[in-house]
């Protein structure tokens, strides 16, 4: 099972070793796939690095009165308190199906239109006291699977009765579970839980939404988050989702792509998150042609699954995890030239001991220039072992071993547009960027 870190920033195993959140969002996998489709997606997600898969229970698509792809619906009567059985076995087949592949589940007990509906189909089911009781029911029914369970769905909390019901659904989770799963929130667009949940003792980490613009600057959303206490670790678990139109229907802007999905992952990581969650618009909704669509999507799901973002999110874990990671920091003091905004800014981490350091750039003009200069006052040693690692690959270029200096200045390399710096202490003799 998992647990925080001793030093409450990231996600651990009970040994203590790191868990690295990589999450994909497939929202409506238990209501729109069959299982077969789902052992298909579910391969293809682990044999890419993939740890968790973001899954909702009661879903966003009509999922209380649609049947899923073996004709149930998931409560008799929409009450939450009268699960139906069949629809249940789906989701434990599924469950188990990922932990055999070594995923855990995300999972959401229900879409947050059946508590506060907004803009969503509904209709609004919950109440504090039946919330409570099938939280229960949920986390009992998975106490020993690798879950870790988000409430909320896309929703902020707006009233008092929303916020009973939310901690309603959490104390029934604890309460079902033995305290066995972390919990976190999942709210809307452009927002932290933060915002919603920060008092909430129920909540183990943040999480933010940043939303689905161009550049949008999850990096602040991490960087107010990871400011706070008391601390708790934080990510995002819903940036901008590859092959989504830019602003979600503004087609004319043209549609995110793997350079905006490495974006939002370095940016989010090193400003201090604890892991990231990848989307795609046509797998989050499981489009496939005869099916409604929520957000135009160009192509089905089982082809949108194979886009190229999908296989470079695990570079960025295999990078993080070559070095030592329960004492990584954001540091922005490492750019001496300007971090920039937008496209062009920079973001830096390294480690608290001073062993190494990363700069993610993300495109290869700077500022007008084409190389960027970096403050080693806090990296430890006497020389440094330079790379450029390339985040589509997960492939480094060695620059060698260099004498420390105050500052140096590194040439972006050639065939980006984004790259990270690694600068290590050449004492350590760490292995390649990216290597175990």
């Amino acid at each position: 099972m998992l647990k925080i870190s001793e030093n409450r920033r990231f996600l651990v195993y009970d040994d203590g070793t790191p868990f690295f959140y990589l999450g994909d969002t497939a929202w409506e996998l238990l209501h729109r796939c069959t299982y077969e489709e789902t052992a298909r997606y579910l391969a293809d997600r682990a044999a890419k690095g993939f740890t968790v898969i973001q899954t909702v229970v009661l879903a966003e698509l009509d999922g209380l009165h649609t049947p899923n792809r073996n004709g149930d619906v998931p409560l008799i009567d929409d009450d939450p308190t009268q699960p139906n059985e069949a629809y249940f076995a789906h989701v434990d087949a599924v469950v188990a199906l990922a932990a055999s592949l070594g995923l855990h589940i995300g999972m959401l007990p229900t879409w947050g239109d059946k508590w506060n509906v907004k803009w969503g189909v509904g209709p609004e089911i919950f109440t504090p006291e039946n919330a409570r009781v099938y939280g229960e029911f949920i986390s009992r029914r998975y106490a020993d699977a690798p879950i870790i369970w988000i409430v909320g769905g896309d929703r902020p909390i707006e009233s008092e009765s929303h916020r009973q019901i939310v901690r309603a659904m959490a104390e029934g989770l604890r309460a079902g579970d033995g305290r066995n799963h972390l919990i976190t929130m999942h709210t809307w667009g452009q927002h932290s839980t933060a915002e919603y949940a920060h008092e909430e003792t129920w909540l183990d980490f943040h999480t933010c939404q940043s939303g689905h613009a161009r550049n949008s600057a999850n990096w602040k959303f991490i960087e107010a988050d990871y400011a706070r206490t008391p601390t708790r670790p934080c990510m995002d678990a819903e940036p901008g989702y590859e092959d989504m139109a830019d602003n979600i229907r503004n087609l004319d802007d043209g549609y995110l792509d793997d350079w905006d999905a490495r974006k939002a992952l370095y940016w989010g990581l090193f400003a201090g998150a604890c892991g990231h969650t990848y989307g795609c618009n046509p797998v989050w909704q499981m489009w496939a042609p005869g099916r409604d669509q929520v957000i135009y999507a160009r192509r089905p799901w089982y082809e949108a699954m194979h886009l190229p973002g999908s296989g470079q999110m695990q570079h960025a874990r295999s990078l993080l995890l070559s070095r030592p990671y329960l004492t990584r920091i954001p540091d922005q003091s490492l750019i001496v030239t300007q971090p920039g905004e937008g496209t062009l800014h920079m973001q830096a981490t390294r480690d608290s001991e001073g062993r190494y350091a990363m700069l993610y750039v993300p495109a290869g003009v700077i500022m007008g220039g084409t190389s960027v200069e970096v403050d080693l006052a806090n990296l430890a040693g006497d020389t440094i072992a330079a790379w450029w690692y390339d985040p589509r690959t997960g492939v480094a270029r060695s620059l060698g071993v260099m004498s420390k200096q105050p500052r140096l200045t590194f040439a972006l390399p050639q065939g980006g547009p984004d790259w990270v710096l690694v600068l290590d202490d050449a004492a350590c003799g760490f292995p390649a960027p990216g290597r175990a």
